[in-house]
């Protein structure tokens, strides 16, 4: 799997989340705090964010419910 393809998957996730409201690069980007020509470059495959094909394998070795409580520890550290 590439990352375009981890990217695409997780975009599409988010945009389900919203009852299939289609959000925007612009408005992804905003949400990470990105510029949107980097998220850009990273849903094309133009350039890899670091580590994020070892983050998203390492939650892949994780049960659900791990996911979840690990997921929620990270926002919480971001709202800090």
């Amino acid at each position: 799997m590439e990352i375009i393809d981890l990217f695409n998957i997780l975009h599409n996730a988010v945009e389900a989340r919203y009852n299939g409201k289609k959000i925007s690069q612009k408005d992804m980007a905003k949400k990470l705090g990105i510029p949107m020509r980097t998220y850009q470059d990273w849903r094309l495959g133009n350039t890899k964010p670091q580590a994020s094909a070892a983050v998203i394998k390492m939650l892949g070795y994780l049960e659900d419910d791990e996911i979840i409580r690990v997921v929620r520890k990270i926002n919480k550290l971001g709202d800090n």
